[in-house]
């Protein structure tokens, strides 16, 4: 059964550091492309970060320079390192792996990042 979970939401200060890690399961993280959402209360669901099965990366404007996304493939992850955030920045963050065929894409339930004094 093809998953992907996050993890590692938490409330943090502004400037300072978190990281999200999306946990694969049923299948090989590294040969598919992954990316990172998130979504604010009230607003739309916005994408972060993707990487390509190829190892390319892009990113939002608003988290370049701030935000890495890198597959850590001993744990079958792709994880968001996350610096200098911003109260901006809260949100729930949403890992979806893709690249399946068909558009088939499988989303995990999230997970919340708050960054406030």
């Amino acid at each position: 059964q093809v998953q992907v979970v996050e993890s590692g939401g938490d409330l943090v200060q502004p400037g300072g550091s978190l990281r999200l890690s999306c946990a694969a399961s049923g299948f090989t993280s590294r040969n598919y492309g992954m990316s990172w959402y998130r979504q604010a209360p009230g607003k739309e669901r916005e994408l972060v970060a993707l990487i390509t099965s190829a190892g390319g990366t892009s990113y939002a404007d608003f988290v370049k320079g701030r935000f890495i996304i890198f597959r850590d493939n001993a744990k079958n992850s792709v994880d968001l390192q996350m610096n200098s955030l911003k109260p901006e920045d809260t949100a729930v963050y949403y890992c979806k792996a893709w690249g399946f065929g068909r558009g088939r894409e499988y989303w995990g339930q999230g997970t919340q990042v708050t960054v406030s004094s």
